[in-house]
């Protein structure tokens, strides 16, 4: 007959009391700090996590204000640019107006200027014109003319002086 050796002989029957009797013993205590280490790290990482949150708010908060801002800035330049462009036109038509102007007024100063010379001229043939009828005058009435002719000619002129003078007047 063989000894069987007892329950408390067996060294992995002792690890297994001293196993429980340690969690009995100190099981409380060594839960109390596991869960309190997990609740601190739970905490922690809620609070990261609100904070988290809270930031992705700020900076959808800061992108829709950037997004406004580039909006109001693309309705400013877009304003800007049509009013350049309503400027430019304005300016364009002024300066058509003053080159039609302009120019008006350089042919009508172009036509009074050829009236001028046409005037001229004309005056100058009609001068001419008139020296030489007078010289014709001259021959023929030195070649034709008595002095008692010449005198009846000089009064019949006399006389019709006023008439002449008045009717240059009134022209």
């Amino acid at each position: 007959m063989q000894h069987e050796p007892g329950f408390f002989a067996e060294p992995r029957n002792w690890v297994v009391i001293a196993f429980f009797l340690f969690f009995i013993l100190f099981g409380k205590k060594l839960w109390a700090a596991l869960a309190a280490m997990l609740d601190a790290r739970a905490d922690k990482i809620k609070t990261e996590l609100e904070e988290a949150t809270q930031l992705r708010q700020e900076a959808d908060k800061m992108l829709r204000e950037a997004e406004k801002q580039r909006d109001e800035a693309l309705t400013e330049a877009k304003a800007l640019i049509e009013g350049a462009k309503a400027e430019a036109a304005r300016i364009a038509a002024a300066a058509a107006h003053e080159a039609e102007v302009s120019a008006r007024r350089r042919e009508k100063m172009a036509l009074d200027r050829i009236a001028a010379a046409e005037k001229a001229a004309v005056d100058d043939v009609r001068m001419s014109a008139a020296d030489i009828a007078t010289a014709a005058a001259r021959q023929v009435l030195a070649e034709q003319l008595t002095p008692d002719a010449d005198a009846v000619l000089i009064d019949q002129a006399i006389s019709q002086l006023p008439a002449a003078l008045a009717t240059q007047r009134a022209a």
